[in-house]
């Protein structure tokens, strides 16, 4: 199971799964695949930091290689297809 945690404004994922490249995208970065990478961080995950307004609310998913989308397990709340996270 992949798990989101909040870690100083980062989304961390584990470092091996899924496999290879994976971002982070969403109606912040206009669903660009390439603006916020996930980077490994040596103690076994990977983080992507991005910067959001206060009181604000956000849809977003992983891209990974592959063309494979997943929504964050662990976000705030689900909104169909996109995952959401608000931002207090």
């Amino acid at each position: 199971m992949l798990e989101r945690t909040r870690l100083k404004g980062r989304t961390v994922l584990p470092e091996d799964r899924p496999a290879g490249p994976v971002g982070v995208v969403g109606d912040f970065n206009h669903w660009n695949p390439a603006a916020h990478p996930l980077q490994p961080c040596g103690d076994g995950t990977r983080a992507a930091q991005v910067s959001l307004p206060a009181h604000s609310s956000h849809s977003f998913r992983y891209l990974a290689a592959g063309d494979y989308w997943f929504n964050g397990e662990s976000a705030d709340h689900h909104d169909g297809a996109n995952s959401s996270t608000v931002r207090a």
